[in-house]
């Protein structure tokens, strides 16, 4: 069994975000990227945890960018995954990075491709699910537990006011939330094996995208409590309805 795990760069959540090109490109100058913590922690660790199981024979890791997120592809191999594929190209929105990724797996023939639940810069939660509609294959969001048995897959996912439990003949897509692995650090031996395993960096196939960034915007953060009386409900009434905002 071979299984694809794709892996996105984002910036360090300590990073003080900017922008620039009148808000329209975010300011990387200075900025430490890693992999996407959903995409290392819960996919990549669970497809290591299936292949040191016998379950799985390798595991390749996939990414579409250009060459400066090579370290954290890097950073990827030294936890463990076999080889890595680099798709050249900036990947301008979700749809392009799926149909990049898409058929790069349908060229390969993977049996079961693993993704984060969403990127901590975006939060789209989009791409698995592009993923899966690109190659007509099955596909389970938010899963927290994941076993595999001869050609099929049990998986646990979150659903509204619960838990469900699929089961699925591979091949198929999966993203994968918290539950589904636990952290792990790279240690020496898998740092230094990482500088030698396979790094393929090939050209992006034609796709357009279908959204463009009008412009970025920060978030306001938070603002100053008002603190109302208790025996004054008049007035808690009333600024509910005048300066109460649902977020």
């Amino acid at each position: 069994m071979k299984i694809l795990v794709a892996i996105s760069n984002v910036p360090d959540t300590t990073t003080k975000i900017q922008f620039t090109d009148g808000d329209t490109k975010f300011n990387a100058a200075g900025v430490t990227f890693v992999i996407n913590p959903y995409d290392e922690w819960y996919a990549l660790v669970r497809a290591l945890e299936l292949k040191e199981a016998n379950l799985a024979e390798k595991v390749t890791i996939i990414h579409v960018g250009l060459a400066d997120s090579d370290a954290t592809i890097r950073k990827g191999l030294a936890l463990g995954a076999d080889d890595a594929v680099r798709i050249d190209s900036e990947g301008p929105d979700a749809l392009f990075v799926a149909e990049q990724i898409a058929a790069y797996a349908k060229t390969n023939v993977y049996d079961l491709i693993l993704v984060g639940k969403e990127t901590i810069n975006y939060n789209g939660s989009s791409v698995g699910g592009m993923i899966a509609g690109v190659l007509d294959l099955p596909f389970v969001s938010l899963a927290t537990k994941l076993e595999l048995a001869a050609n099929k897959a049990t998986i646990e996912h979150d659903i509204d006011g619960g838990t469900q439990i699929v089961e699925c003949e591979l091949p198929m897509v999966i993203s994968c939330a918290k539950g589904m692995a636990e952290q792990r650090i790279p240690n020496m031996r898998g740092i230094m094996a990482a500088r030698t395993k396979p790094l393929t960096v090939t050209p992006a196939v034609a796709a357009s995208p279908l959204t463009s960034i009008k412009s970025f915007a920060l978030s306001p953060g938070r603002t100053t409590v008002k603190m109302i009386s208790e025996d004054n409900l008049d007035e808690l009434v009333n600024l509910l309805h005048t300066q109460a905002k649902v977020i």
